[in-house]
């Protein structure tokens, strides 16, 4: 198998699995809603660009896909953190004021990752790159 398309695998669905069991651990119970649930730890999408960033880098040098991904992780990591988060803080307050008010609406809003679980999820996807790199 092509090491970019493995790496780039092995960072994304590592990082869901780890944060399924994370999950689990916690609350000792799991649904099929928690496979496809954004945010927690770690960041899948952090897990994703970084190690699609770092295999193209150690496969090809500084190249023009490598800044291409670079440029996309960076957008995808300041989203992860800045701008979503915000969003999920502001859909926090949207839901207190829906209850307040008991108003019933199938309002729904996820939360953005905080810096550590888009650090986490940045390790994640190096160390999977750097593994696949070197052992495949």
């Amino acid at each position: 198998m092509n090491k970019i398309a493995l790496a780039v695998l092995a960072g994304g669905f590592g990082a869901q699995l780890l944060k399924l069991v994370i999950y689990f651990f916690r609350h000792k119970s799991l649904s099929w809603h928690d496979l496809v649930v954004t945010g927690g730890m770690p960041s899948s999408h952090s897990a994703f660009v970084v190690s699609l960033a770092s295999i193209i880098y150690l496969e090809e040098g500084l190249s023009t896909a490598f800044v291409i991904s670079l440029v996309l992780t960076l957008i995808v990591l300041r989203d992860a953190f800045g701008v979503r988060r915000t969003v999920g803080m502001e859909g926090k307050q949207i839901e207190k004021l829906l209850k307040l008010h008991k108003l019933k609406s199938k309002f729904h809003y996820s939360m953005g990752h905080t810096p550590l679980e888009v650090a986490v999820g940045v390790l994640l996807g190096l160390a999977c790159s750097l593994t696949v790199f070197f052992l495949f």
